[in-house]
Parts: structure tokens; sequence; C-alpha cells
């Protein structure tokens, strides 16, 4: 076991934070020899029963949970930034183009050093992430996070139908190559599967309801796509699908709505497509950064509330602007101050934390396991320098409170800030 001394930061199971300033995070193995904490709190309280072991002090810095991203497409890590005049647009424009070249093993190969080098740069230690249409892109990604150590859900993506040359796929053998996936990579070290449509335009029923028979085959695996994100897109939806009441209830209808279920943006809900999210224990990955650059519109977090499902902060690189959670946190916050139908949600700093870990990991089903530094949790932690830059220093100097030194991270931390990063102990 080996020790941590410095401010630490987590989370009750109320989504309050709490907040040692001078406090002591140990970790250690667990039974079956994968590290976690093992014990956490104030430093004067539980140095005595730890004298034997090493403690590195950190003066000055703050050791939270690592980060959680719940929706990002490893595939268009270059497609960052790239001007369109909406969702579908874009997609024509720049993404399938871009995804056609991981057909190229050794492409996708680079590209996955690139984007998890960012990921673990901006300290985000799991990721729920899609790769292309080609196995060969899961298998890529998936190497590459093993052999860091990292906790990674990915899937190959699903799109027979509506998709060029390319990066169109074919029913039948795009389901052989997703089973044969989850055989070859789900639960191997800390990796999980997710079965993968794109969005329901890009996949014909056959497919679909292929999807939906192998979710209920693998209960365990996770299952991804889009849903409700643009308003032509959800027009496109209800054309194709004429007897579904809902483009959500469109997965529900195939089987793919339940626990491990991720849906991104959600942002066209009624109450009913809510209670579904609710009822089937589905969850929804908030993508602010990207839902503002391509104007799709605003996730209603008072609905979400209200109805009472569950949800997490996603970075969606590359429709997404950034791979830095503080700036997927600062877009929340301007969407939750701007972009709902009631007042009454309080996104104040330690909510938006808390969505970008311990929230995001209850997304997952991975509560207790991820997202957070409790006794149990999985040793995935970054050190944070709270004075990695002069105005954000200043700042936090005169922070009276938790939540104003939390917020001066939000508003103005980025990649700096994030010292070091720990996973699975190392």
């Amino acid at each position: 076991m080996r020790g941590y001394r410095g401010a630490v930061l987590r989370f009750a199971d109320d989504r309050s934070a709490l907040y040692e300033e001078d406090g002591l995070l140990v970790i250690g193995p667990d039974a079956a020899g994968r590290q976690v904490v093992r014990a956490v709190g104030p430093y004067d309280k539980l140095a005595p029963d730890y004298e034997g072991i090493a403690v590195e002090h950190l003066p000055g810095r703050i050791l939270a949970p690592g980060f959680i991203d719940l929706h990002v497409h490893f595939p268009q890590t270059d497609v960052i930034g790239s001007p369109a005049d909406g969702l579908l647009p874009w997609l024509e424009n720049y993404t399938f183009p871009h995804e056609s070249r991981f057909a190229d093993p050794a492409y996708a190969a680079e590209v996955a050093k690139v984007f998890l080098d960012e990921l673990v740069r901006h300290g985000v230690t799991t990721a729920l992430t899609f790769a292309t249409s080609h196995p060969q892109s899961v298998d890529a990604l998936m190497a590459e996070a093993q052999s860091r150590g990292l906790r990674l859900i990915a899937g190959k993506v699903l799109q027979d139908r509506h998709s060029p040359d390319g990066v169109r796929d074919e029913a039948v053998q795009s389901l052989l190559d997703t089973e044969s996936l989850i055989r070859r990579w789900h639960g191997t070290d800390r990796l999980g599967y997710a079965i993968t449509p794109r969005f329901a335009p890009s996949c014909s029923e056959e497919q679909l309801r292929g999807a939906g028979e192998l979710a209920a085959k693998y209960p365990d695996v996770w299952i991804q796509s889009h849903v409700a994100e643009n308003k032509d897109e959800i027009r496109w939806v209800h054309e194709l699908f004429p007897a579904a009441r809902s483009y959500l209830s469109v997965y529900d209808d195939f089987g793919l709505m339940r626990e491990r279920a991720i849906y991104a943006h959600c942002i066209h809900f009624d109450d009913e497509d809510r209670a579904l999210m609710r009822s089937t224990g589905a969850a929804a990955a908030v993508s602010p950064t990207s839902n503002l650059f391509l104007g799709s519109g605003f996730f209603d977090y008072e609905g979400a509330e209200r109805v009472g499902f569950r949800y997490g902060l996603a970075s969606d690189v590359g429709g997404g602007t950034s791979f830095s959670p503080f700036h997927t946190m600062l877009a929340a916050y301007y969407v939750g101050r701007e972009g709902q139908t009631k007042p009454g949600v309080s996104l104040g700093p330690q909510a938006l934390w808390w969505q970008h870990t311990a929230g995001a990991a209850v997304a997952l089903g991975l509560e207790g396991v991820v997202g957070n530094l409790q006794p149990g949790c999985e040793a995935d932690f970054v050190v944070l320098d709270p004075g990695a830059t002069p105005l954000l220093a200043r700042k936090v100097a005169h922070a009276r409170n938790l939540d104003e030194l939390l917020f001066s991270l939000v508003v103005l931390g980025d990649d700096r800030v994030i010292e070091r990063v720990v996973v699975d102990g190392h």
C-alpha cells in the first residue's frame, strides 16, 4: 500500500462533494489484485493507522477522481473544429470521409495512440467511445487501451444504410463482427464492449433487430447510440419509422433500452421519452460543447430531474470542441443558465463536477467502481494544480469556500491543471 497526502475531493451518495483540505488517500490491492482506494479521510485521523507505508506529500495539490467521458468518438480526433451548417452536413462533409480511413489498421493504431494521449492528458481515465464501422478500428483502440491499463468501453459502429461507401457495412456481417468483438474484448482486463448503432437512420430494421438480440444475449455489455439531437434528424426518423411513437422509442422497439444503455444528446424529448429512460434504466450522455457548436439545442436538465433519469457529461469529440472536462463543465453551466424552459435546476460547481465523475459512473452502471475516491473504488485519480496559471492561482487564493474553488477551476481550468494522472494505481 502507499499513500498520498493533499487536499482530497470525493462525492457522497447524495451528490454532494466531500473535501478534506489536508487529506490522506491510501491505495493498495484488493482481493483480486486490482489497485483500489483502501482508506480516505483527514490526514490527522488516518495517519496513525498507516505509519508503516510510504506517503507522498503533495502540498497545494488536489487529489480528485479521474474524469469519465460518457460519449466520445475516437475516429473524430482530427475532425474537431470542422465548420458545417449542422449535424447532417457535418457528417456528410467531414465525419464520414475521415472515418473511411480507419479501414487501414496502421492508421487506426496511429490515431488510437493520439486519442488516448489526449484523454489522459486531460485527466479522463474512463471513456465510452465509438470506433468506426471497421472491426480493425476496435481492435486498434482496445489493444492500445489495454497496454495502458485504462478502463475503456468501445464498439464497432453499425450503419448498413444511408451511409456512403467506405463506412457502410452489411447487416449480417456487421452483427457477426460485433459478436466476435464482444467475445474478444468484453471483460478483458479493464475493457468493455458497447453495441453501437450509429443512429437509427443509419441502421436497417434487420440490423437494429440483430443488435437487440445481441443485447439480450450479452446483458452485461453496454449499448450506445445517438438520439433526438437535431430537428432535421428527428423528422428523418419519423419518415423512416412511421409506426414508432418517437425517435427514442425506435430503440425500445428493437430491445435496445436497458441498464448500461447510453444515449447521446437526448435534447428534443417529451415526458414520455423521459419516463422511458427512467423505466428502462438508460442514461443520457449530455454533450454541451457539440450541441452548442452544431446548433442542435439544449439538454433539458429540469425535465431530467423532474422525471428522474440518469445522465452525465460527455465531450462528444469531434462534434464537441475539446477533450477538456473543464471546458465541458463550463459549457454545461451555460446550458443550465440559458437553455432551460423552467427555473429551478442548480448547476452549481459540485453538480457539474459530479456529472463528469461519480454521476457518469452511475449512468454507466459503474457506481462504486470508478468516478469517485470512496473506499473500494478503483485507483484512478488526478493530481490537480490549482495554481497552474497566474490568473487561476490568483482566483483560487481568494476562494472563500469549496464552491468558489471548484467553480474557479471549471471556468479557468484546462489541461495545464492536470499535473499527474494515476491509472489503476500507476
